[in-house]
């Protein structure tokens, strides 16, 4: 397997505004649709531009989160999205990535300003089970959806002796957890029909967790290779993003020293080539999204998290050849 950077492109709203820590992507409308995991708002890149489309509300009064501020522990922190189809109307579902209360949530995105969002702590709870980890260790950074099935992607911490490894979830599972505990948004509508709650709890028994899998990729300098995303391919295999990043937990940033795409069949590593380095340094990729064929290989997207809230994330336009 081979990668190529065919062009790497900075990501703004607009002046002075950039894409603050891109973390996933998936395909919505006419675009893409690019989580920010410090912010309230995700980025819709389209032919046109990039807009901000809110998929949460305001949490405790903040549309953006960080260290400097006092504020990380409040975020989101959404780190997975898979475009989905939901009561008929094309979507986005957005997942936080664990480890504590407030990155237990999902989002599903139906349109500009348009999303439904829900705890999801009993599913998360079940995840961390099946992985034989305690909550404060999940880091679920990415996601493939593979039929009606979820594989959610842990990313592996060697640091803290916690390997790259994927469980199985029922992708409607997760949707009907959604329409039952759920806090609704949605404009130019008008008011929102009120949800109808369900204790999450009961209803946990409706996203049951597969058997865990685990994969080693390599290192780079003595520092593993963890999964940042994934995405499913037109034959099954998924390929899917790693970061070698020398950070002791789930929660702190640090030091990246290499990245890679590798190439899975089920639980097999197939193949893992490493991604060119930019002018910086290596990329921080966070998302993956399929473009389409190519001759002898696949157009990704793939976006980049800069680890700064005032540097502009970026997209990358990749060739991977077989």
């Amino acid at each position: 397997m081979r990668i190529q950077v065919e062009r790497e492109t900075a990501l703004w709203f607009g002046p002075e505004s950039p894409v603050r820590a891109a973390s996933a992507i998936a395909a919505f409308g006419d675009g893409w649709l690019v989580a920010q995991d410090d912010a309230t708002h995700a980025a819709w890149l389209r032919p046109g531009g990039v807009t901000a489309v809110r998929v949460v509300e305001p949490v405790e009064g903040h549309d953006t989160f960080g260290s400097a501020e006092g504020t990380k522990h409040l975020k989101p922190d959404f780190e997975a999205a898979v475009a989905v189809v939901a009561g008929g109307h094309d979507g986005v579902l957005l997942l936080g990535s664990g480890s504590t209360t407030a990155r237990m949530r999902a989002s599903l995105v139906t349109g500009p300003d348009a999303f439904t969002t829900a705890d999801l702590t009993p599913v998360y709870r079940r995840v961390a089970e099946a992985l034989g980890l305690p909550l404060e260790r999940l880091n679920l950074e990415g996601a493939a959806r593979i039929g009606d099935r979820l594989r959610w992607f842990q990313r592996g911490n060697s640091a803290a002796g916690v390997p790259s490894a994927a469980v199985d979830v029922h992708l409607s599972a997760l949707l009907t957890l959604l329409a039952a505990g759920s806090t609704a948004r949605a404009e130019p509508a008008g008011q929102p029909e009120p949800a109808t709650r369900a204790e999450p709890a009961a209803r946990a028994g409706l996203a049951e967790v597969g058997r865990p899998r685990r994969y080693d990729l390599g290192a780079v300098r003595g520092v593993a290779l963890a999964v940042t995303d994934a995405v499913a391919l037109s034959d099954g295999r998924l390929l899917v993003a790693a970061a070698a990043e020398d950070t002791p937990n789930a929660v702190d940033d640090g030091p990246v020293v290499g990245a890679a795409l590798a190439l899975l069949d089920d639980d097999r590593v197939l193949a893992v080539a490493a991604v060119p380095d930019g002018p910086s340094g290596p990329y921080k990729i966070e998302g993956l999204a399929v473009r389409g064929p190519v001759p002898g290989g696949v157009s990704v997207i793939a976006v980049v998290d800069a680890d700064d809230p005032l540097a502009a994330s970026s997209r990358l336009d990749l060739r991977v050849s077989w």
